[in-house]
This record gives structure tokens, sequence and C-alpha cells, in this order.
């Protein structure tokens, strides 16, 4: 059997809906012969048939909402004569895939997890051997080094687990089956009870992802009164964060009954693949480079006042909220026109510098830190980086970054001032040469013109490779940055 699987729908798109399959169960199908139409809020796909033979099973029909890596169906290879008997005996087949010949099970496999992601490990699942699940029910994580993706139920059914938590799998391999539980005859009313059953335990989590779970359980939140706004009527992780505020509204309850010396005092958590990552390549980044970092502080007055006065226009203009992020990527990419070095980088014995100024922005998921690489930042708008640096940030924290997304920056941009951060020393993002980090706006007295006066300081920090650059360069580079906030006029006369 070949899987016919749900391909990736492009950048931000996490669903879409089967517009119309063009075979029907016990067809002869060929090699990349178009087979199904997917629809989605942007664009509409074509599946092909991934070899020849017989289609011999529907698992989604028409108008279904399906995710990146849900069987849509199955191509039987080989054997077209026998797989198209039964189909022309038992055409209902196509409504009720799950009860095919007598019960068939239907595979349960690992998506396609992005360009040269050639493996992943299986996080904790959701369900257990013998469990009944509803179609589209989240089953488990495929965690890799750089994104996490949802493997959910191509049908419903009884699953069994063939691949244990923590194991490494590769795109397309068998993790679990799932199959009807009776014979053909009671396979109608089994998958009309089957969603029913299911519904139960929705309101007690079980149909929470492990980001979500993560939220529900640290926050001590109830599934059952988080609004659900994802697909299906999913809780998305924004859901459970929104609900936190609420949660903590609502009058506290009785102290917590169980003693203090029952918790454990320690406890071992296997790293996840990511963090094992990010572990890795920022102490390669400390081992390789010789990192240095010089600070400054910048005033933020006439940004902050040139926000306040314009915001409201910007954002009924360009449907985006003017932040400060565009202001400091504007001043960056001028910074580095005039500095090469920081936009450059060391391969062996020679300099790359580079002539595009594709800006890393750092985000803090609940997985770990991703940077994913805004392109081209020196072609861009206010109104185009904060759209681009918002939609990246979006798909970040929803786990739907690919890995193209993360590669190939030439400088990076943290802020750490979103978390409270005064000042800290950030490390390079190998192997590019430089990265600025941004920290919390403080109102602080300072000697204006021999007057002392409160302003709204904030510290900048850029660690760079010494090797690279020099260090009057990276001096000269946080001052041109410096001087570009300070007077947004500047950057539009390209001054």
């Amino acid at each position: 059997m070949a899987d016919i699987l749900t391909p990736a729908l492009g950048e931000s798109v996490s669903e879409a809906t089967i517009a119309k399959w063009t075979k029907k169960v016990g067809d002869a199908v060929k090699k990349d012969e178009v087979l199904v139409e997917l629809e989605t809020d942007k664009v509409s796909l074509e599946v092909v048939a991934p070899a020849d033979g017989t289609l011999a099973a529907i698992n989604a029909g028409e108008g279904d909402t399906v995710v990146p890596g849900t069987v849509l169906g199955q191509v039987s290879e080989g054997g077209a004569a026998a797989a198209s008997a039964p189909a022309a005996e038992a055409p209902a087949a196509a409504a009720a895939p799950a009860a095919a010949a007598g019960g068939a099970s239907v595979d349960v496999a690992v998506p396609t997890m992005g360009e040269s992601v050639a493996e992943g490990s299986v996080g904790n699942w959701l369900k257990k051997s013998g469990d009944t699940v509803a179609k589209d029910e989240l089953l488990v994580e495929i965690e890799t080094d750089k994104v996490a993706v949802e493997v959910s139920a191509p049908e419903a059914g009884v699953l069994t687990i063939n691949v244990e938590s923590g194991a490494a799998v590769t795109p397309g391999q068998v993790i679990a089956t799932i199959s009807a539980s009776g014979a053909a005859a009671p396979a109608a009313p089994k998958v009309a009870a089957t969603p029913a059953s299911a519904a139960a335990p929705a309101a007690s989590g079980a149909h929470l992802s492990p980001s979500v779970q993560r939220v529900v359980s640290e926050n001590n939140l109830n599934p059952s009164s988080i609004a659900a706004s994802g697909p299906k009527g999913n809780i998305t992780k924004a859901d459970a964060i929104a609900a936190i505020g609420a949660a903590s509204a609502a009058p506290a309850p009785a102290a917590p009954s169980a003693p203090r010396e029952l918790a454990p005092r320690e406890e071992r958590v296997k790293m996840t693949r990511l963090r094992q990552t990010i572990a890795r390549r920022l102490k390669e980044s400390q081992n390789t480079a010789a990192q240095l970092t010089t600070f400054n502080e910048v005033d933020m007055t006439n940004v902050m006042a040139l926000r306040a006065q314009y915001k409201e226009q910007f954002e009924k203009a360009h449907g985006v909220k003017l932040g400060f992020m565009s202001f400091f990527t504007k001043a960056v990419v001028a910074a580095l026109k005039e500095i090469p070095a920081v936009n450059a980088e060391i391969d062996g014995t020679d300099i790359i510098y580079k002539n595009h100024y594709d800006i890393g922005v750092a985000v803090g998921t609940d997985k770990g830190l991703v940077v994913p690489v805004l392109r081209d930042a020196d072609t861009l708008s206010l109104a185009g980086i904060e759209k681009g640096i918002g939609a990246l940030g979006k798909a970040a924290r929803d786990g739907n970054l690919k890995m193209e997304d993360m590669q190939g920056g030439t400088f990076t941009i943290t802020n750490g001032g979103t978390y409270g951060s005064l000042m800290s020393t950030p490390i390079l993002n190998a192997p590019q040469s430089g990265i600025l980090g941004m920290h919390n706006i403080v109102q602080r007295p300072m000697a204006i013109n021999g007057e002392v006066k409160i302003r709204p300081m904030m510290y900048l920090a850029l660690s760079y490779d010494h090797r690279i650059v020099d260090g009057k360069e990276a001096v000269t580079f946080l001052v041109r940055i410096k001087q570009l906030l300070e007077d947004p006029q500047r950057a539009l006369l390209d001054l």
C-alpha cells in the first residue's frame, strides 16, 4: 500500500478542504495522475498518485478539512484486478474506508517534516493501543531539531501503536495503525458511535496538543472552560494563554490539600531534539568565533513620539500595528550597508561579503528559541517589515515554520526587552558575524544640554566575531544605529 498524503500547504497555511476526488475506490490509477484537488484560503493544490495501482481507499471525503501529512487515501501497488473486484462488489467502501475488506487497517504515517529534515523523535502519545479514536483527533507530535509536527488520526477506529515515544522515525514511516473493531456489516453504526464516544474526553483534554497541554498543566487550567478557536473545535495554544488571564482574575481556589513534601525534589526529563540542537549550536558558536560584545544606549523619545503620533493612521492604512522592530530593522540595514563586515561571514580562509540583507528575528516559543529569517529586509517598507515579522512570529509559536524559513540569515536581532531584560550579551547565530540585542525601555535621568531630564532609554548590545569585525567597526555600527533611532527622520532622508 502507498499512502496518499496531504502535502505542505504553504507558509502560515495550516489546513485545506477537499474539493474533489477525480477517481473512486477500485479505479486503476497511474503514478503522478491527479487524484484529488485541495483548496486553502490562499491557493488550490493537486495531489497525485504516489504509484501505479488501484485506488484502494478514500479516507477523507469531499468537504472534509485536512492538515499536512493527513493520509487522504491509499493506492494498492500492482494487483489491480484483485483490488478492483471487491470495490465493484462493495462501492460503499469509499464512504467507510475503515471497514473496507472486512475491517482493514489504515496506516498512521510520519508526515514530511521539512526540507533536509531526515528524522524526528516521537513525542508522548495522547492515546494508547486499544483506545478508540476519532477522525482528525490529535495522536502525537513528531519533534525535529527545528519544529514539531502534529500527527492526527486519518480515520476513526481503534488505535494500535507501532513505535513508542522517544523513538527516531523518518518521513513516511508507519508509526501506528487504525482499524475497525468489527466486521464490515456493523461498520456503519460503529462510525456513528465513534465521534460520540470521543466527545467526552474532549472536555477533559484528550484532544490537547502537547504544547497546549503544557500550558494547561503549568497554569492549572480547566480545558472545559477554555474557548476553542482551532480547527475541528480544538484548543490552540493562543486559546490556553488567553485563558490564563481569565483564570487569574477568578477567585482563588482553596489551598491545595497535597502536602508540600510529596513533590519530587528532582525530575529528570530528556531534552527535546530542538533543545539539543540549540545547546549544540550555541556551544559551537562560542568555541568557533572570537566573540566580543560592545554596548551603547539609545534615547527612544523620538521613535516613541513618532509611533504614538501615527500608530492609528498606520494601522488603518496597512492593517498592521506599528512597532519598534521595523525601526530597528531599518536602522540595522542602514548600518550593515555602511559596515559590510558585520554582514559577512568567514569560510575557511575566505570572507564572504553579503550584498543582501536577510535579517533573522529571534522568537521565543514554549519549545525553545528559533530564528526565522525576514528576507530582503532592505526592500521592505516599515509596514512590510511589521507584516513579515508578525507572520514569522505566529508561524514560530504555532509550530508551522519550515526549514527554509530559518536558513540563510545574514544578521540577527534579538529582543530580550519583551521579557524585561535590562542588559545581556547575546551569542552569535553562526556562521553570522553579528547579532544585535535589544533590551527593556527604562525611564532614567539623563543630562540633556546641562539639564537633568527623564528619558526612555534602552541599552543596546552588539556581539560580533572579532576575527572579521574590528572594534572600531563594531562601535561605529552601534553608534550608527543609535543615531538613526534617536533621529528617525535621518532614515527617511537617507542620511
